[in-house]
């Protein structure tokens, strides 16, 4: 059976059998793969903590009928034990996590979003910037990858310059007010000059922005992922906010 090696950050786990597990994993080159990893869940296991959420490792798997197996595992980023012992940076990484595993299949190569969902978690593990901040510029760019790049500036509908100050997530972001939908949000134009600087990577502003505008901004996220998504993050739930 043929062998593969790739760079993998492991998703998510599931128990198999007494001793193994199912590991999810999204790679640099091949796009997510689900492996067994036998004997992991053994004290023995010479890889068995490597394989955990949040890992960066380099995989080496043997293609199977239905399921690749584990060969070898190296760590390359041992997010995994900063992000556990803080719980704001623990459950902002599992909504990445969960996230990164809804937007992506199978098969596919998803390139950018393994860069994304690394880079997320490298900040989240390092505290470089508010945990919730990190996951809503991650949503916002792994969206944008996935084809829903939202708009804060001119409207989603017309193209119409901006800045406008409705807001409608069916209609793809900011709309002017001949295009805006009844229903639309009406959020603090600080709000959506946050969501911006957070899609664009500007950390100055993110970082200088206030609680109600970080608050607000990520019931936006959340809403606008749901809808794309077609059904919540459960994740997201759990994450704590400023």
């Amino acid at each position: 059976m043929p062998l593969y090696r790739d760079e993998a950050v492991v998703l998510r786990t599931h128990k198999l059998g007494e001793a193994d597990r199912i590991i999810t994993a999204l790679t640099r080159g091949r796009g997510k793969i689900r492996t067994v990893a036998k004997g992991v869940r053994r004290t023995s296991s010479r890889f068995g903590a490597r394989l955990e959420p949040f890992m960066v490792v380099d995989l080496q798997c043997y293609e199977g009928r239905n399921l690749d197996t584990v060969t070898q595992a190296e760590t390359l980023a041992p997010h995994g034990d900063a992000i556990c012992r803080d719980y704001t940076a623990y459950t902002a990484a599992t909504a990445v996590v969960e996230t990164c595993d809804r937007l992506t299949e199978e098969g596919e190569p998803a390139t950018q979003q393994f860069l994304l969902v690394s880079g997320a978690l490298a900040a989240i593990a390092a505290g470089e910037h508010d945990a919730g901040l990190v996951l809503d510029a991650y949503l916002l760019r792994a969206l944008s990858v996935a084809g829903w790049a939202p708009s804060f500036l001119d409207c989603a509908k017309c193209g119409a310059p901006g800045p406008h100050r409705a807001f409608n997530v069916a209609a793809g972001g900011t709309v002017c007010p001949i295009c805006r939908p009844p229903g639309s949000a009406a959020p603090a134009p600080e709000t959506l000059v946050l969501l911006a600087a957070l899609l664009s990577g500007d950390w100055v502003i993110a970082d200088g922005s206030d609680p109600i505008q970080r608050r607000e901004g990520s019931g936006l996220v959340a809403a606008f992922l749901q809808w794309h998504l077609e059904r919540g993050v459960r994740s997201l739930r759990h994450v704590e906010r400023a």
